[in-house]
């Protein structure tokens, strides 16, 4: 199969430190060149992956100052894209809704991920292609209402080879948070949480341009250095030790957040994940087995005396069960087949979307 994968430009793929989308989309992209397909990657040129590189900016946008309009950026990736449109027979769209008005314009399908959420402005052009088909990274991101046509749910996946497992730290006993220093995130929450509870909390994360006016005001004041640690923006060898040798990951979210990948890379390392119940993570955690779902910090607060009795070993297994990169692949080859049988269907009626969630609870 022929497949054009389509990411952001922000970031390379895979990301060196941050960014959950790019690392989506190189294993991805890495897994369909070694089952055999003809993958073509639009990314940006400092991108690093097994299939053929096209780009229209050497190196990411977050990286070269003199860049000031991305959007031009993003335009002229999705115009090169669509200008060889007919050599591919699926292109796969991880930009959001920026690729839509292209996608009505050529013959070959294009399937959507939708990573981010839904907002009152990029409503209007999701209702405008609404029978583009779309793919879902957890059932509670869906909004209904808009009446999209979900070609199935795909959960994130990692590589779990790429995990090292830690059954017991040698560390003194600490909680751990990792993400980016943003209000949805919820840092200022683990700093509570950590305090009301008397135990260390060692953060990693990123601040962006839009969050640093946050960070100073609500985090840096809490930040001594003994109990409340910031350790800056933690690259994958880095943040797996940090979640590894928690004795809970704290994922206290203030926002219906479509997955959190930080959940499953800390359950990789063996660490249970003690999170808010908003968005995916009833979706994500096995709620008393691999961490615990919470309604306010009070309870994330109780959850740390049980969370020690957790079996670390069934923290790994679930990972690999449910969010591996082999079983996210499967999910996606199985959407890219449904595609082009509905394109070349004989009534050319949209057949009844299939659902590839797992039940595990």
């Amino acid at each position: 199969m022929r497949i054009a994968q389509v990411a952001p430009l922000w970031e390379r793929v895979p990301p060196p430190a941050y960014g959950g989308i790019e690392l989506v989309v190189g294993l991805l992209t890495d897994e369909l060149v070694r089952r055999g397909h003809e993958v073509t990657l639009f990314a940006s040129g400092d991108s690093i992956s097994l299939a053929k590189m096209v780009s229209v900016h050497p190196r990411a946008l977050r990286l070269d100052p003199d860049v000031k309009e991305c959007g031009i950026y993003e335009t002229l990736q999705l115009a090169s894209l669509y200008d060889q449109a007919e050599e591919f027979d699926i292109i796969h769209s991880h930009m959001g809704c920026a690729a839509l008005p292209y996608a009505n314009l050529v013959k070959t399908p294009t399937v959507h991920t939708l990573h981010g959420i839904f907002t009152p402005d990029n409503e209007k052009i999701f209702k405008y292609a609404q029978k583009q088909p779309y793919i879902s990274i957890s059932d509670a991101q869906r909004e209904e209402r808009l009446g999209l046509n979900y070609a199935a749910t795909v959960y994130n996946g990692i590589d779990t080879n790429s995990y090292q497992f830690y059954e017991q730290s040698d560390e003194t006993p600490y909680l751990a948070f990792l993400g980016r220093m943003s209000p949805e995130k919820g840092p200022h929450l683990a700093i509570e949480i950590a305090k009301q509870s008397g135990w260390c909390l060692k953060m990693a994360g990123k601040v962006d341009v839009v969050d640093v006016k946050y960070f100073e005001q609500e985090i840096k004041p809490h930040i001594d250095g003994k109990q409340i640690q910031y350790l800056g923006e933690a690259n994958h060898v880095q943040k797996n030790a940090l979640m590894g040798d928690a004795v809970a990951t704290l994922f206290p979210i203030t926002w219906r957040e479509p997955f959190g990948l930080v959940m499953v890379e800390s359950m990789a390392a063996g660490t249970p994940v003690i999170a808010m119940n908003l968005g995916s993570t009833s979706e994500v955690i096995a709620h008393g087995k691999t961490g615990f779902l919470c309604k306010n910090t009070q309870e994330c607060v109780n959850a740390i005396s049980q969370v020690v009795d957790l079996d670390r070993r069934v923290c790994r297994q679930h990972v690999m069960n449910h969010f591996s990169v082999e079983r996210m692949t499967d999910g996606y080859e199985a959407v890219y087949q449904q595609i082009l049988q509905n394109k070349f269907s004989r009534n050319g009626h949209v057949r009844r979307p299939v659902s590839l969630v797992n039940t595990f609870k």
